[in-house]
């Protein structure tokens, strides 16, 4: 719902070895972002690690540097880790 504006694509990743990012997102001008869904706030660590492996695997000359890596949380405050991953509360994404 929220790429629809943009006539953006929502996907999902999993390499060969099983990791995977919940949520790659792409607009038409070929920006795009990767997102892991966390219930656990707790989990934001590991989740944002996870999305910094998978971006070390992205072959950016291909597909350009991610726009934005996000965490996104059930519960919490939202802020930029100092990693450059956002951590993102789902309420903030609207009602």
């Amino acid at each position: 719902m929220y790429t629809q504006p943009l006539n953006g694509t929502v996907e999902s990743w999993r390499d060969s070895n099983g990791n995977e990012v919940d949520a790659v997102v792409t607009v038409r001008d070929g920006r795009w972002g990767a997102f892991e869904v966390k219930l656990d706030p707790t989990a934001a660590d590991d989740a944002a690690r996870s999305l910094l492996r998978f971006t070390a695997s992205v072959d950016t000359e291909r597909h350009g540097v991610p726009a934005v890596l996000g965490v996104i949380t059930s519960t919490g405050y939202g802020y930029r880790r100092t990693d450059g991953v956002q951590v993102i509360p789902i309420t903030t994404l609207g009602p």
